[in-house]
């Protein structure tokens, strides 16, 4: 398996939560603590794209809190400023509780394309994703054109969509499951901050 570097989002805004997201503890430690700690087990490097939420190396996208397309361009320069050009990028933002090594693990080795991208329900995960060289490319033109959208670069690509057919064996549809408000939260059973 060639090696795939890794970025964990953790600069939104949580407008809806009302707190960071990566301060949600899931069995006592912080989402930013365990999506890192996970994703570091599949991918090298890993950078964090945010405030510094993680212990990982952080770089911010700008403007800060501009979405994350801008997060991914600004992680993926980060990584080729590193060295890391030709490798796949996998992208998994903080707010997945759930997250799984064991489907990351997959992910990481499966068929390359473009994008890599689950679907739940039919419903995209860009966020829970891998993308090439190529992908982080165009993204990077999207943002330089102002686009924000996360579903304009999917759009552009080359997309090997994942069914529940294929990650079903490897995972469960809770490893996509995003902590959006506190309600989530309490229905997760999670500790959030404050």
């Amino acid at each position: 398996m060639a090696p795939v570097a890794g970025l964990v989002l953790t600069g939104g805004a949580s407008r809806r939560f009302g707190a960071p997201k990566a301060d949600v503890r899931v069995a006592g430690e912080r989402l930013a603590d365990r999506t890192a700690r996970i994703l570091a087990e599949v991918a090298v490097p890993v950078l964090e794209v945010g405030p510094g939420h993680s212990t990982l190396d952080a770089v911010l996208e700008d403007p800060p809190g501009a979405g994350p397309l801008a997060a991914v361009v600004a992680g993926a320069a980060a990584l080729a400023d590193r060295g890391m050009t030709d490798s796949g990028v996998l992208v998994v933002a903080v707010d997945l509780p759930f997250l799984d090594g064991t489907f990351l693990r997959w992910l990481a080795a499966a068929p390359p394309a473009d994008a890599v991208v689950p679907r739940v329900d039919g419903r995209a995960q860009p966020l829970c994703a891998r993308y090439s060289s190529a992908a982080l490319a165009r993204a990077a033109g999207l943002v330089a054109a102002g686009e924000r959208s996360m579903r304009v670069l999917l759009d552009g690509l080359a997309v090997r969509w994942l069914e529940a057919d294929e990650w079903g064996p490897v995972t469960q549809a809770a490893c996509f499951a995003d902590v959006d408000t506190p309600d989530d939260a309490r229905r997760f059973g999670l500790e959030t901050p404050g």
